[in-house]
């Protein structure tokens, strides 16, 4: 006897199957829990050096396009595959023998069986038995015996592949999940009134990648309720290529613009800061940095140098002035310019802090002992335009070239659960055996599924047999 390949063996093992179902249903809890593609300034703040790093080794932050996660699918993939091939063997001889034929002595034996008597020879009732089974049965043949006939019906002998196409519709989802994952891609960009834009930051990377066309803002309209929280926004785009508009769409929430293959959702907006007068500008070498400590509630107010260190009072550490940024972001979002620094407690890990210009309470956040703010000189009076509200609009930009194969993969294990649950491979035969005007018939049946039904389909053929005309 061949020895069985070990690696076959290993794969078509079920004990493979549901170690990698926990394995992949708890990566996806941990993936729940820890936010996906954040900035890695959040995640620093959140779990502290060590955690950062441990789990920025174990790509956790972006765990769904992890080297470990894809090549857990790619097991359940082969997995599923050595799994169905195995037992398929089987059924195909079932389903597509090379001489159908029925099995007498099988459905004899079967539990559930109807017996009565009618009047009417064997060749009298033939005719209607048959035509009334056939009602049922795609496939009914007849077989003559020495005291009178046996009808063999037949359906459904195709369902038995039904847990199959399951398999292979979780095949299509993991294929086209896999395919988005590589050759799709998911960004966000921020555009204001009246530009546009050709490129969009990547999420997790934040990398910029080039669109084949651009997107413009033609408009933006926001709609508040009484208590001023906004109630809708849209923004009103137009697509163009090599200078023409090809394409205009007004989206909302959940009503993306799509346009060959790329889709622009409408997820955020945010308010431009109104051009500033020249005596309000903060400088970007030498700000004044305000120090608010918790412990005594004091404020403290330092002008700050890029590069050089500023000792915190009450002993509270040091803070060192990094660069300026022009158009910074915060998780994706857009917070116009911003300061950064590395503060340094007296008895803690380094920490890079992010000080936005217009937004003082933004270090709040952090949940320091010392909350650090950009400080705002007095402002002059605006002038009716600067007054005016300025909105740029925020879009998470996607594409997935994998989502059709998602779609058939779903419609696919639709029909399987279809064929597996409400579908079973039925044989029923009706057995007449009688002389002169009276006979004895007797019917059975057997099905791979579903017991209590076949029983009841029985009890109803056995009726209509009871009922149907005798000559």
């Amino acid at each position: 006897m061949r020895k069985a390949n070990p690696v076959w063996q290993f794969f078509k093992s079920i004990k493979l199957t549901v170690v990698l179902l926990i394995s992949l249903a708890a990566t996806s809890v941990i993936g729940t829990v820890i936010p996906q593609n954040q900035s890695p300034q959040a995640y620093f703040q959140e779990y502290g050096p060590f955690f950062y790093r441990l789990f920025e080794a174990l790509d956790i932050f972006d765990m769904y396009h992890s080297w470990w996660f894809q090549l857990l699918m790619l097991l359940l993939a082969a997995n599923i595959v050595v799994c169905s091939i195995d037992r398929l063997a089987a059924v195909w001889k079932i389903i597509f023998p090379d001489t159908p034929h029925f099995n007498p002595a099988r459905l004899k034996k079967a539990a559930d069986q109807e017996t009565f008597t009618r009047n009417g020879s064997p060749e009298t009732i033939k005719a209607g038995f048959r035509s009334l089974l056939s009602k049922h049965f795609r496939r009914v043949e007849v077989t003559e015996t020495e005291n009178g006939f046996t009808l063999f019906g037949e359906k459904w002998r195709w369902s038995r592949l039904g847990v199959y196409v399951v398999h292979f519709s979780v095949l299509l989802l993991l294929f086209g999940g896999m395919i988005g994952s590589f050759f799709g891609f998911e960004g966000f960009v921020n555009i204001p009134e009246g530009e546009k834009a050709g490129a969009v930051r990547l999420r997790g990377s934040g990398e910029m990648l080039n669109l084949p066309f651009e997107v413009r803002v033609d408009d933006f309209h926001i709609h508040f309720y009484d208590n001023g929280m906004p109630s809708e926004y849209r923004s009103s785009l137009s697509v163009l290529e090599q200078g023409e508009v090809v394409l205009q769409k007004e989206i909302v929430v959940n009503d993306p613009l799509r346009y060959r293959g790329i889709n622009f959702f409408q997820s955020s907006f945010g308010e431009m800061p109104s051009p500033a007068p020249r005596n309000t500008m903060i400088s970007r070498k030498t700000p004044d940095l305000h120090f608010f400590i918790k412990a005594s509630g004091m404020g403290y107010t330092r002008t700050a140098e890029i590069g050089k260190p500023i000792a915190i009072p009450e002993g509270m550490g040091k803070f060192v002035l990094m660069e300026f940024r022009p158009e910074a972001d915060f998780m994706g979002q857009a917070i116009g310019a911003a300061f950064v620094g590395i503060l340094t407690p007296g008895n803690g890990e380094p920490t890079e802090v992010l000080l936005p210009v217009h937004f003082p309470n933004f270090d709040k956040m952090r949940k320091g002992e010392v909350v650090i703010s950009v400080v705002q000189p007095p402002a002059e009076p605006l002038s009716p335009d600067q007054s005016r509200k300025h909105y740029f609009t925020g879009l998470q930009v996607t594409r997935d070239p994998g989502v059709w194969v998602v779609y058939s993969g779903f419609v696919v294990m639709i029909i399987g659960c279809l064929m597996t649950f409400f579908m079973s491979h039925q044989q029923v035969m009706v057995d007449v055996a009688g002389k002169g005007r009276r006979c004895t018939v007797t019917v059975a049946g057997a099905a791979n599924k579903n017991k209590l039904g076949m029983q009841n389909k029985i009890k109803a053929i056995t009726r209509k047999l009871q009922m149907s005309g005798s000559v």
